[in-house]
């Protein structure tokens, strides 16, 4: 499947197929690792299987929660930059 590259921002973006997003379970937001396989040439992007919420202090997920709801337009102004 032939996907083209293009500019948003300061990144150059590729868009993922909707039928290979469904199969692999992931949606918007989803973490991925972007490696890539000098050897090959070749792009390999995994699922990041984040940790469980059990793991991160409550009270800290919570405060960063807070803060980037809070602050969303001021962090998304600064990644446009």
């Amino acid at each position: 499947m032939i996907r083209k590259i293009f500019r948003t921002g300061n990144s150059i973006v590729v868009s993922l197929p909707k039928d290979i997003v469904e199969q692999l379970g992931i949606s918007e937001g989803a973490a991925v690792s972007v490696d890539l396989d000098r050897q090959n040439r070749q792009i390999i992007i995994r699922q990041v299987e984040l940790p469980i919420a059990g793991s991160i202090d409550e009270d800290f997920a919570r405060q960063v929660s807070e803060f980037i709801s809070e602050y969303r337009p001021a962090l998304e102004a600064l990644a446009r930059k």
